[in-house]
């Protein structure tokens, strides 16, 4: 029978890697504990390593990919190039000029999350101001591009909505029906009253017997 391998030795007459091994090297490694933090823009503009021009370009080539992947709000973009360490100064002069040429314009931002969350999500006129207020845009600006959706815009998107919701629950007991559709409404921003008007009327629709539903109250 051949002798059995063992592990080589180490000079030491330990296995590699045993006790008496030395330690390995720390180099190699990805992010080493002693690494310094990356210097902000503005640290690095007050320390003299980059002139203020410089700064100004790298902040617009940070908007330009910003705003070729998505539309943004003005405001959105002030805190998107705030994290990045950019000085406030900086950002105004910046966002100033990308407005001037209308690259940067809440209006018309604001006009497209309207038309797009009615149509494409069925979202209310509560539920989308409610959006328009997380993206920074102002109550006036919001105002105008919410009056673009009518009310009966909204009642028709919530009635194609609720048809929608009852079918998916087709074989449950009624009141779990009802339950979870005038809920997904409510989170779409439809007003109570009104979500549970248009389930009771999807549920006709199908032939359910609604008449000991009543009607609720805003």
């Amino acid at each position: 029978m051949g002798k059995r391998r063992g592990r080589p030795a180490t000079r030491d007459g330990d296995a590699a890697g045993g006790p008496g091994a030395a330690p390995r090297s720390g180099r190699g490694r990805r992010g080493g504990a002693d690494r310094a933090p990356r210097r902000t823009v503005a640290e690095r503009l007050e320390a003299g390593e980059i002139s203020r021009d410089e700064a100004v370009e790298k902040a617009r080539e940070v908007v330009l990919r910003v705003l070729t992947a998505a539309q943004k709000s003005r405001r959105e973009l002030e805190q998107s190039l705030a994290r990045k360490g950019y000085p406030e100064d900086v950002v105004t002069q910046v966002l100033d000029r990308f407005g001037e040429v209308g690259l940067v314009d809440d209006a018309t931002y604001a006009e497209t999350i309207v038309r797009t969350r009615h149509a494409e999500r069925g979202l209310a006129r509560r539920g989308i101001a409610a959006e328009l207020r997380r993206r920074g845009i102002d109550e006036d600006t919001a105002s105008v591009a919410l009056d673009q959706l009518a009310p009966d815009d909204e009642r028709a998107a919530g009635a194609r909505l609720a048809g929608k919701l009852v079918a998916r629950t087709r074989g449950l007991d009624r009141e779990v029906r009802v339950r979870r559709a005038v809920g997904s409404l409510a989170r779409k921003g439809y007003p109570p009253g009104l979500a549970f008007e248009l389930v009771r009327d999807a549920l006709t629709d199908e032939g359910e017997d609604t008449d000991d539903l009543g009607y609720a109250e805003d």
